[in-house]
């Protein structure tokens, strides 16, 4: 079990990893504005804090198959991130781009960031690091969405122009962003919850 975990971290790791390089190159060549544009996105994020979180993990398992707390909290957030992502582009995105949903959302890398890697992030932590979780503790796995979506508020709506973002999420469409955040917070308590019930199997 502990070889099978450790496997699955650091296939988690090392693949997003080459995603995320492959952001900073096209057609061969190193294109860093390309890469910085790809960092915006809640997404990419996520799939890098579950990927250090992972690493870390199959860094620290011990020989009973146990890591620190404070890792295991780490790659809890992470997993909670990666949820969010993958059950935003199922149950949002996806409904609002129409039938060609499925080119757009889960071809490329976009298969692996938006669905693979979520599960197995889900699969090795609900499965093989399961160490309980109070309701307290769930609560930690708000915080990406609660640092990300005042961020994102400001880019579409209050930073300078030259520096301001397309509304890609479509969060702000007909002036209802105070809506979308809400949906999304009260979204990702939900599968903090749904998360927590896994551990506490």
């Amino acid at each position: 079990m502990m070889t099978v975990d450790r496997t699955l971290n650091v296939f988690i790791a090392l693949l997003t990893l080459l995603l995320v390089l492959g952001f900073f190159r096209k057609d061969g060549k190193w294109e860093p504005e390309r890469g910085k544009f790809a960092l915006r996105f809640f997404t990419t994020q996520s799939n890098i804090l579950v990927a250090a979180a992972s690493l870390l993990t199959a860094l620290a398992l011990s020989s009973e198959g146990t890591i620190p707390r404070w890792i295991w909290t780490l790659k809890y957030i992470g997993t909670a991130a990666v949820t969010v992502t993958m059950l935003t582009v199922f149950l949002f995105l996806a409904p609002s781009i129409g039938k060609d949903w499925v080119k757009y959302l889960l071809t490329g890398s976009d298969i692996f960031m938006h669905l693979l890697t979520p599960l197995l992030a889900l699969f090795t932590f609900c499965v093989f690091e399961r160490q309980g979780m109070t309701f307290l503790q769930s609560l930690w796995g708000m915080l990406p969405v609660l640092l990300y979506g005042p961020l994102y508020l400001y880019k579409i709506l209050f930073a300078p122009p030259e520096k301001r973002w397309d509304d890609f999420y479509g969060f702000n469409k007909q002036g209802k962003w105070p809506v979308a955040f809400a949906a999304m917070v009260a979204g990702t308590f939900a599968i903090c919850m749904g998360i927590m019930a896994l551990q506490n199997l």
